[in-house]
């Protein structure tokens, strides 16, 4: 075989390689975990499994996403660590966790600032969610939606909840966050920081009294089966955020960058449409399966209540957040 022939062979070879099948079914494979269940009606396990079904379908098989439900990998705080180190890809991860790397973020969980799920959506949608994005990825991780817990509501075994003073003497578990502890403090309550993971035998146990979730999390966690009393006090909007370390996002070539924003917004606006959907029918459904769920008969004693908080951490959060979250009411 002449020098030729044999360049032409070898060409031959190296572009028979390049479109072998393997080679085309090389995948990028994306961890992502959460710490509560994987139930049809879990708002955490309906935002994976929408991400993972859009990003599947528009990278073209070349990401797989990998799910990881039930604290598979870690609680939130870990799972945010981890991400910011590069040994955790993704995680779906509650507002107030994330605050605890960027403060910015307690401006979504400060008390009674959303009137409806609509409000909170517009403002995460506008310009204050782009000021908490460019935020957190100076931290390391990559915002890519927004995604909906829900309204936060108390439950118990001590008294329904109607008024403030009905909080008083309650231990609640609450998330490792000052704005939570400082919404307890506020009504009169007694606040537990308390990692999710010891909470369900915490409550079954009475190491504490209750705590506050979306009904979504009540119904999927079980929690109908060791408290009493559901009070509907739409106390705090629960963002949950959809995010990439960013040492995992930024490796990705550009065209699978764009796959996964693109997958991440399409999956965060069914996400809401279904979770908003499924918070209607649970509230039923736990009062069919026992619990006594009462509404607050007027918000205005609890706003007063914490009406300080809102200069207390002003400076926390940034004024210009504060300022902007505010004005989109």
């Amino acid at each position: 075989m002449n020098r030729l022939s044999r360049r032409a062979a070898m060409g031959m070879l190296a572009a028979a390689s390049l479109s072998s099948p393997a080679l085309a079914q090389q995948k990028t494979a994306l961890k992502l975990g959460w710490t509560t269940g994987e139930g049809a009606q879990d708002p955490y396990a309906i935002g994976a499994r929408m991400f993972k079904e859009e990003v599947e379908q528009r990278s073209g098989g070349r990401i797989d996403v990998q799910l990881f439900p039930n604290r598979a990998l870690g609680d939130e705080r870990p799972m945010l660590d981890g991400m910011r180190l590069g040994t955790v890809d993704m995680g779906i991860i509650t507002n107030a966790v994330i605050a605890q790397i960027e403060p910015a973020f307690q401006i979504n969980d400060m008390p009674f600032l959303f009137r409806d799920e609509a409000q909170a959506q517009r403002v995460l949608d506008g310009s204050v969610g782009d000021q908490l994005r460019q935020r957190l990825d100076t931290r390391g991780v990559v915002a890519l939606g927004y995604m909906e817990g829900g309204f936060r509501h108390m439950i118990n075994n001590v008294r329904p909840i109607n008024t403030p003073d009905d909080v008083k003497g309650v231990k609640f578990r609450v998330l490792q966050s000052p704005i939570y502890i400082g919404l307890f403090t506020s009504l009169g309550g007694t606040a537990v920081p308390m990692a999710w993971g010891e909470t369900f035998t915490a409550v079954q146990q009475g190491a504490v009294d209750g705590l506050e979730i979306p009904a979504a999390v009540i119904d999927a966690n079980k929690y109908n089966e060791v408290t009493k009393f559901l009070s509907l006090t739409n106390h705090i909007y629960s963002m949950i955020g959809l995010l990439i370390s960013k040492r995992a996002h930024d490796r990705l070539p550009a065209d699978l960058k764009t796959a996964v924003r693109d997958a991440a917004k399409a999956a965060t606006a069914k996400q809401r449409a279904q979770s908003g959907a499924n918070a209607r029918q649970i509230v039923e459904q736990l009062r069919t399966k026992g619990m006594q769920v009462n509404a607050l008969p007027d918000v205005a004693p609890f706003r007063r209540a914490v009406m300080p908080m809102y200069e207390n951490f002003r400076q926390q959060i940034g004024a210009d957040i504060v300022r902007d979250a505010l004005a989109a009411q």
